[in-house]
Parts: C-alpha cells; sequence; structure tokens
C-alpha cells in the first residue's frame, strides 16, 4: 500500500517538470528530491506545489521538490524507475498543459518565486559556490550520521538505566564504526566533486584514521591515528586530485594506468602525513576550542546572534559553511553544540505561521498553506513556510528571526551555565533533534533545555509576529478571503472592528 502511494506521488510529480524526456539526474537529500532537468520552462510549478505531498519547490542549481524527511527516500526510487520507464518507450507527443485550478496562497507562492530566483543569482558567486561544493561532500553523509547518532543516544540511555549490557557493546561498535572512517567517505566524496577519482581520494584519507600514522613522527611530535579529521581528508582528497589531474595531462596513455594511481597516492600521500595531518589538527582543535568557548563564555548573546541569524544565512547560503565544522566538532566531542541553538530558527519560523494563521482569519488560501506546511515546520522543515508565507509577506520574516533569537539566547544561557546541549547528527532540527540530542548533564536535562529552548521561540515568534508582523495596509490587504473574491463573490464579513478589505490579495 505504502509503496503504490509513492509511486502514485511519483507518477503525479513527472508530468509537472516536464516529464521523462526533461529529466538529466535524479537524487535526493534528506528532505529533497533534487532534479536535472533539460528545459526548466516545462515545470507547471503551480500545479506541482498543489499536489498533497509537495511541501514547497526551490529552484537553485538543481530543481528541488520538498517531499519531508522519510517521504523523499520513498518517493524517490518510484521517480527513477518511472524515468527510466519513460525514457525506454518511444518518444510521445508533449503532454497538454494541464487544466486550470485554483493555487493555495497563489500570490505570495509567486512572490516566494520571486525572492528564489534573485536568491539564485546573488548565490552565483565564486565563494558560494565554493561552499555549495563543500556542501556536495557532506550532505550524502548525513543519513549515516544520523542512524549512527540515533544508535549512539539509544546505546547511552541502555549504559544509564544498567540495561542489556551484553548488548551495548555491540551498539557501541556499531554506533561508532562510520565516525571512525568517516575521513575515508570525505575522501571520496571529496574527489567526486572535485573531478577526480573517487577511490583515490578514499585512499588518500584512508591514510588519516590508519592506526600506523601513530610511528610517524611530524613537525617534532607523533602524530595519532584521526590527527586533522574531516578537514585533513577533504585537503588531503583535493590535493589528490590535482595531482591526478595533472598527471593525466603529462603521463603517457600506455602507462597512465600505472604512473597516475602510484604518484597520486604517493605525492598527495607524503604532503598529508608531514603537513596536512598536522595543519588540519590543528584548525580541528582550534574550531572545537572556539565553539566551547563562544557558548561558555557569551552563551546568551551567541545565541541571540546565531539564532536570529540562521534564516538570513540560509537564504544566502551562507549556512553550508557551517556544516564541515557541525562534523569536526561531532567528530572531536561526540556532538555539535552549534546545532541545537541554530534550530531555535525553526522555532521562530513556526510561531510566525501561527501568529500568520491567526491573524489573517479571512484568507483561507495563506491559512491553507499554513496548515499544511505547520506539521513538517515542527520536524524542522521550513522551506513551505519560508517561501510560501514569511518572506513573501516581509515583516513576519524578520519576527520569525526575533523568535529564533530568543530560542537561541535561551539555550546559549544554559551552555554559558555549564548545560550543554548538543546533536550527535547534522541534518534534522525542530522535535526531529529529539532523538540526536546529547550534553553534559544527562539526557534528561539536555531534552529538557532543548525542549524549553523551542518553547521560547514558538512564543516570541507568535507574539512578536501578532503584534508587530504586519502594519495597518497590509491586513487591509490580506484579511479578505481571496477564493470568494477570485470567483467574484463576496468577502466573508469581517469581524466588529476589522478594516473593511480591498482586493489585493496579496502584499510583501
Amino acid at each position: 500500500m505504502a509503496d503504490s502511494k509513492n509511486r502514485a506521488t511519483a507518477a503525479a510529480i513527472l508530468p509537472l517538470v516536464g516529464g521523462a524526456s526533461n529529466i538529466t539526474s535524479v537524487a535526493h537529500c534528506m528532505t529533497r528530491l533534487r532534479l536535472g532537468l533539460a528545459d526548466r520552462a516545462l515545470v507547471d510549478e503551480d500545479a506541482l506545489k498543489a499536489l498533497p505531498d509537495v511541501m514547497g519547490v526551490v529552484d537553485d542549481e538543481t530543481y528541488q521538490i520538498v517531499l519531508g524527511p522519510g517521504k523523499v527516500a520513498r518517493v524517490t526510487p518510484e521517480f527513477e524507475t518511472l524515468v527510466e520507464e519513460g525514457k525506454a518507450a518511444a518518444p510521445a507527443a508533449p503532454a497538454a498543459a494541464p487544466e486550470p485550478h485554483a493555487v493555495t496562497a497563489d500570490e505570495l507562492a509567486a512572490q516566494g518565486a520571486e525572492l528564489r530566483a534573485a536568491r539564485k543569482t546573488k548565490n552565483a558567486t565564486p565563494f558560494k559556490l565554493f561552499l555549495r561544493r563543500i556542501a556536495n561532500i557532506f550532505v550524502p553523509l548525513i543519513p549515516a550520521l544520523i542512524g549512527c547518532g540515533i544508535i549512539a543516544g539509544i546505546n547511552g540511555l541502555l549504559i544509564n538505566l544498567h540495561w542489556l549490557p551484553g548488548v551495548t557493546p555491540a551498539l557501541a561498535a556499531i554506533a561508532s564504526g562510520f565516525m571512525a572512517l568517516i575521513a575515508v567517505f570525505v575522501g571520496h566524496n571529496t574527489a567526486k566533486e572535485f573531478g577526480g577519482t573517487p577511490i583515490l581520494g578514499g585512499a588518500v584519507a584512508a591514510i588519516i584514521v590508519y592506526a600506523g600514522v601513530a610511528n610517524i613522527e611530524a613537525f617534532g611530535q607523533k602524530l595519532s591515528p584521526g590527527q586533522g579529521g574531516v578537514l585533513g581528508a577533504l585537503g588531503a582528497a583535493v590535493l589528490a586530485t590535482y595531482i591526478e589531474k595533472w598527471c593525466r595531462k603529462w603521463v603517457p596513455e600506455a602507462v597512465d594506468v600505472l604512473v597516475t594511481p602510484t604518484l597520486t597516492v604517493l605525492v598527495s600521500g607524503l604532503v598529508t602525513i608531514f603537513g596536512l595531518m598536522f595543519v588540519a589538527g590543528e584548525i580541528s582543535t582550534g574550531i572545537g576550542t572556539a565553539a566551547n568557548w563562544l557558548l561558555d563564555n557569551t552563551g546568551a548573546f551567541a545565541g541571540l546572534v546565531l539564532g536570529g541569524l540562521f534564516l538570513p544565512l540560509v537564504m544566502l547560503g551562507l549556512h553550508q559553511a557551517l556544516i564541515p565544522i557541525h562534523t569536526t566538532l561531532i567528530e572531536q566531542q561526540g556532538y555539535t553544540v552549534l546545532l541545537p541553538v541554530l534550530a531555535m530558527a525553526g522555532a521562530g519560523q513556526v510561531g510566525c505561521a501561527i501568529a500568520v494563521f491567526k491573524r489573517l482569519k479571512h484568507n483561507k488560501s495563506i491559512r491553507t498553506t499554513i496548515k499544511s506546511a505547520l506539521p513538517a515546520g515542527f520536524l524542522g522543515v521550513g522551506e513551505p513556510l519560508i517561501y510560501g508565507v514569511s518572506l513573501p509577506l516581509g515583516r513576519p520574516f524578520i519576527t520569525a528571526c526575533v523568535g529564533g533569537a530568543a530560542g537561541g539566547a535561551f539555550v546559549g544561557f544554559f551552555s554559558m551555565i555549564g548545560d550543554k546541549v548538543g546533536s550527535t547528527a547534522i541534518g534534522p532540527s525542530g522535535w526531529a533533534l529529539f532523538p540526536l540530542l546529547d550534553g553534559n548533564k544527562g539526557l534528561g536535562t539536555t531534552v529538557a533545555i532543548y525542549g524549553a529552548g523551542l518553547l521560547v521561540g514558538y512564543i516570541v515568534g507568535f507574539v512578536a509576529t501578532y503584534f508587530f508582523g504586519f502594519s495597518k495596509q497590509m491586513l487591509v490587504d490580506l484579511n479578505v478571503d481571496t477564493r470568494e473574491a477570485a470567483a467574484g463573490g463576496s468577502p466573508e464579513p469581517l469581524a466588529p472592528g476589522e478594516p473593511a478589505p480591498s482586493k489585493v490579495t496579496a502584499s510583501a
């Protein structure tokens, strides 16, 4: 039953993105189906967003359809199968355009699309494109980080309760195995992203975690396995890729298969052992020290700034720079103390959306959008609320950031007084982060602080939006039954004291 439903979702999406012939690539991350499209003009975005299982779309380097965690992993294989079947079949005439239909919050959606397009243009800078490449290295690792993180949390709970002592060592091995070798996966993905041979990138990165490096001395001290971590693996694989490309250019074809891999691994391996491991190790240690110092000494202020600015960072694409930092902290300390603070931005967004829902009592279109997007928002998937509600409206986006700042300050304050809250994996936020929480004062304290932080974010985001998120003119323009107005009927009557509506259905 579940498979047929997922196939039906895939079948509904395919014609709305131009059919199988328009698909050049298919992939997915934790929440989004990512499509390469030959012609984006063939996409019927309004119809796509009207599908029940589609939470939103993001027009970026790939065309991204937000389906939510779990759902996207099940729909993607069905979609790939349909694409393969469609391409294998004889070419058919282009399908007729779908019949006109009612679009939920159509004017807001159009404004959201314009904002996405503007953001895409701004993001096409060398620095942001580099950050995107870094994200492409680490995003495929997130499912394993989540799975191993949850197992580590379960194992910690069993140990604290003194349950199943014969099983906990096995769970510890399962949870720790991936993290022990994460450098190899980073090296593999880095070489793939930068145009090298992935297995050579993994081979060079494997040097970092090899136990035998403990017998090697560099910069006057013995190396330790894992020194440099994911940052060292990234640097080693990038170096290996450039050496490989140089070899492909100059080594004769007759001996390329022998000489190129040998020189690639040898040269980049020596540089890694006698340079990169030490340098990357110092940088990694500095990152951990800086993150701990920041929250230990300026926790409330740091949380205020990080929680308040995270949504704008997402809009600018700069949040991708945090991915290797999170991964480094998890590798060093077992959890990242930054993610729970940043997750408060989503709480502010949820509180903001609830306030918009309460304020615009007569705009059924916007209220329908919020009702469909809120469950995903509570689970940390914020794109539908951002692009469909708060960002196009303008002021509510700012008040959502205020809610995030308040929640971040709350969690940061407790870190400052010694109660650290961390996450054993990156990716989820909102309620979905609860199974991944860890800290230095026990699971109960950690969960309580994080849950209270979410509550603060919800409340402050709601209050800030309810009282300061709308000008009088915005309420006049927005608080109208857009469906009846569009059909030529009369809007619903307003409550006593509410301003009379105009014919405008959305305002930035």
